[in-house]
């Protein structure tokens, strides 16, 4: 079955951001089922990233401010750890940690802030 020039897309911005290791690492399960979830992951969240109107950058922050907002910090320490490669500086991740505190309250904030200290403690 061929690609589809959207899923491509979505794949491409997938890697560009989350990187090839913690790609492949997502996509090496040999179960099919694994395979086809994965697929629709990056075509369903990826394939909006591949939307114009606006920047990877922004839609990095947003979803910084989303997934720490819903309480994901598995998801949200994943895209800290990338959100440098969308364009985002670190200034750009600690300013959005204190309107998640203020509007998702304060677990979610601090929440939110020991995973960017661990992720750059780690870098």
């Amino acid at each position: 079955m061929e690609e589809s020039e959207a899923l491509s897309a979505a794949r491409g911005m997938r890697r560009t951001v989350l990187g090839d290791a913690y790609v492949n690492g997502a996509t090496a399960a040999p179960d099919p089922v694994a395979v086809e979830f994965q697929d629709h992951l990056t075509a369903t969240a990826w394939g909006v990233w591949t939307r114009g109107g606006l920047s990877s950058r922004d839609r990095s922050l947003l979803v910084l401010a989303m997934t720490a907002a819903l309480g994901r910090m598995e998801e949200f320490r994943i895209h800290a750890e990338s959100a440098s490669r969308a364009g985002v500086t670190d200034v750009e991740v600690d300013e959005p940690l204190f309107q998640i505190a203020a509007y998702a309250g304060v677990p979610a904030g601090s929440s939110a802030r020991r995973v960017v200290a661990a992720v750059r403690r780690e870098r």
